[in-house]
């Protein structure tokens, strides 16, 4: 996790809150190793999609923040959509089209979807290449992104570390 993204955006007091917030703890799958692996594979993604860096970065720190188990958790993408809606204009601010796409990619990121959206498409694809953490491998069906369906398929190199 960096300091400032290329618009000038310090999302360090952002992280720092929604880490010391996070229910499950740090040593959580789905926590802050997995929120900096999302960050990395979505910035590597959003420069082959063209999707907004900023979305992707605040999409990676926020999508989980609001689970309360480690399991399926249903509505914990909708609980990380509106606790973004609470923290936007404290901890970070974007306009409102820039917004509408991280709401969107937090809320439904748990559904399964795809999409042709090139910013959400990087969100999802960003947290669905570190599935391995649980156990999982990516499938490249449900990947929106051609970079993303391709390194589920093992065409590229994997993105997750």
């Amino acid at each position: 996790m960096g300091g400032a993204d290329g618009n000038g955006l310090d999302l360090r007091a952002l992280w720092a809150y929604v880490e010391d917030q996070f229910e499950l703890g740090s040593y959580s799958p789905h926590g802050p190793s997995h929120w900096r692996r999302v960050e990395e594979n979505g910035l590597l993604l959003a420069a082959r999609a063209g999707a907004d860096e900023t979305v992707v970065r605040l999409f990676a720190v926020l999508h989980d923040a609001r689970r309360l188990d480690e399991g399926t958790d249903t509505g914990h993408g909708r609980r990380g959509a509106e606790l973004a809606e609470r923290l936007r204009g404290r901890h970070f601010d974007v306009d409102d089209e820039a917004f509408q796409k991280l709401y969107y990619a937090c809320a439904w990121h748990e559904k399964g979807r795809v999409t042709a959206e090139p910013t959400i498409g990087a969100c999802w694809d960003a947290d669905r290449l570190d599935l391995t953490r649980v156990g999982a491998r990516p499938q490249p069906k449900f990947m929106s992104t051609a970079s993303g369906k391709q390194r589920a398929a093992g065409k590229e190199p994997r993105l997750e570390r």
